[in-house]
């Protein structure tokens, strides 16, 4: 009797730390902006899936080209960087306010929901680089009043969008 219970207790523990690794790898176990955003291969969120890849729930963004920033990718498509510098303040380039993002899909994103929100996009990408938010966090730290979920949702339609219409 007291084996049966060693191994029920081993394979329980076993199944509860295959899942949580699962989790990790995604980067996001719910809650708001889908844990810590967009993020490079190997950290979850974007990581080397097919285009619009949906991954527990959330649909993800595939990252673009490697192991290039976001800022060199935008340097290279001269489309994609002038469909987001009409989104940006006026002065800023795409490719400077790229700089820090962790892949290029994080930094669309982010650029729609500060867009399409109103939010300084200076504050947004402070939160998200600096502080290391994820695109959810960041968004209702600035604008608490809004449906975060439903605003991250729309911003990586757009982002995706986006990024299929200028081939990256």
């Amino acid at each position: 009797m007291k084996h049966i219970k060693v191994l029920l207790t081993v394979v329980t523990m076993s199944f509860s730390f295959g899942v949580l690794t699962a989790l990790a790898q995604h980067g996001h176990a719910g809650g708001l902006g889908g844990g810590r955003g967009m993020e490079p291969p190997g950290g979850g969120v974007g990581a080397p899936a097919e285009p619009g890849h949906v991954n527990g729930g959330h649909e993800t963004l595939p990252t673009m080209g490697g192991s290039k920033t976001p800022d060199q990718l935008l340097s290279q498509n001269t489309q994609l960087s002038s469909r987001l510098q009409s989104l940006l303040p006026a002065g800023t380039s795409a490719q400077a306010a790229a700089s820090g993002f962790k892949n290029l899909g994080q930094f669309v994103a982010a650029v729609h929901i500060a867009h399409n929100l109103g939010i300084p996009f200076s504050q947004l990408k402070a939160d998200m680089v600096g502080s290391g938010m994820s695109l959810g966090k960041a968004m209702h730290t600035l604008r608490p009043d809004v449906n975060a979920k439903k605003e991250v949702k729309l911003a990586k339609k757009q982002a995706k969008e986006d990024l299929k219409q200028s081939g990256s």
